[in-house]
Parts: structure tokens; sequence; C-alpha cells
């Protein structure tokens, strides 16, 4: 990968966004290899968690101006062309099927804005400022709109979106972009401890829990929508892994997922 670092330590995979020179800003070459890289790891049994992460100063500052630039004389086929290439990332990421947590270390503007919000959970550290700046260019956040509404609600966006001013950490939690707010030195244990959290849970449960909460959120509650809750559960409890938790919560061992203690 050229702009991506990726580790994999025990179960929890960690994707590193590695442009700092440009604050780890979008580029053609960036958004494929995002895709591949959570594309690839949501295939990979060993992993059940998957991290995002960045190097340098910022978290991701949106689009690389370079690359905006190149844009400048685009037909408007290319231009949806370009554009279905950064949708594909963003849902390749919010469909991942194990969980996903964003550790934010610093500013994320635009672009930026949409992997967070892709992410299952963000945790960021309380000196990071938030930005959906599209407006000020002239421009719209159209792409990323359908995961930064969801999360911070559609409220919240009426604003951000159409001010493009700057918002705090303490804000972003105010308004349920992220979950948490940490200092800078505590962040790592953390993300680590909510890894921890994820990996300890039953993986095949995790991937059918995550597929439940895309099926259910936002959606109303008619017959259709409780038949297949009803279906879910009972598939789940007489599955291998189903068993496996039941039996071994009622033997007071850990379940076969995990070492024995």
């Amino acid at each position: 990968m050229q702009h991506l670092l990726i580790d994999t330590t025990g179960h929890v995979a960690t994707v590193r966004l590695n442009r700092p020179d440009v604050r780890n800003a979008f580029n053609n070459v960036l958004i494929a290899e995002l895709n591949q890289a959570f594309r690839e790891l949501g295939q990979r049994s060993e992993v059940r968690c998957i991290v995002l992460a960045a190097e340098g100063p910022a978290f991701c500052a949106g689009g690389d101006l370079n690359w905006m630039r190149s844009m400048a004389d685009y037909t408007r086929e290319q231009n949806l062309a370009d554009a279905a290439v950064l949708s594909d990332m963003l849902q390749s990421i919010y469909t991942c099927p194990q969980p996903t947590v964003a550790a934010i270390h610093g500013d994320v503007f635009a672009g930026g804005m949409g992997l967070v919000a892709a992410c299952d959970m963000a945790v960021t550290v309380d000196s990071a400022q938030f930005c959906l700046s599209e407006v000020k260019l002239g421009l719209i956040p159209a792409t990323i709109s359908p995961y930064v509404i969801r999360a911070m609600g559609a409220r919240a966006a009426h604003r951000y979106f159409l001010t493009a001013e700057r918002f705090s950490a303490a804000e972003a939690h105010r308004i349920g972009l992220v979950h948490e707010v940490v200092p800078a030195a505590a962040l790592g244990d953390r993300v680590a401890g909510l890894a921890r959290a994820l990996v300890s849970a039953g993986p095949q449960a995790l991937k059918a829990c995550k597929r439940l909460l895309h099926q259910v959120a936002g959606h109303e509650i008619e017959p259709g929508l409780l038949a297949s809750t009803v279906q879910g559960i009972a598939d789940i409890r007489a599955s291998d892994e189903g068993k496996e938790g039941v039996s071994s919560f009622l033997q007071k061992r850990p379940p076969g997922w995990l070492p024995p203690s």
C-alpha cells in the first residue's frame, strides 16, 4: 500500500492513513487503497475488529487540493465515475462485516467526516476540531451525507452542513458524531479497551449484530421487520457459536472463541 499502513495484532487490524504531509487528504490512490483494505480485511476470519487511525498532525483533511485541481476540467461522466469511487469506499467501511473503530487523534474536515461516520464507533482526543467545509468551496458534502447524517442527526446536520463552521470535540460528542472524548494520552488505551471488548464477543455474533443494526436502525416497526428479528434470534440460537456461548456461560468457563483463562 502506498498511502496506508496496515498491521494486525491478535484479532485486531489497524489501518492507518499515511499521508501526513498533506494531513491525510484523499486522492484517488488513498481512496482505492481504503476500499481494498476494508474489503480484504472483511474477508479475513481471524480479524474481529478494525481500527481506523492516521499518522501526522491531522486525522483527515478531506480532499487533496492537487487531486481536486485535476478534476477541474472533468466532464459530467468523469465526475460521476470519480464520485462513485469515493462512495464505494465509504460503503466498504460502513458494511465491513467486522466492527470498526475510528481513533481520532487530530482534526477531521470534509470527506474525513465521512470516514468517522462510516465507522461503528469513534473516540476522539479533546483537542480535535471538526468541520464540514464543502459549501465554502461551492460544493456539497453529498457522498458522505448518508453516513454523517445518520451519525450526528438531521438537526445538527442542517447547521453544520450549511454554516461550514468548525466545532469542537465536545460538540462532536454532544451531537453524537463521536462516542467518547479523551485526553491525547488516553486515546490508545481507550481504543484498545473497545477492541478488547469486541474481540471477547462471539465473532459470528458480532457480524450478525452489525447486520441487525443496519437492518433495524431507522426502519418502521412493521410485520416484515419483526419477522426478520424473530428469524435472526432463532438462527443464532441454533448456530454452533450460539450453542457454545450459552453452554460456556452455564458451565462458567470461557467460550471456545477465547483462550482458556
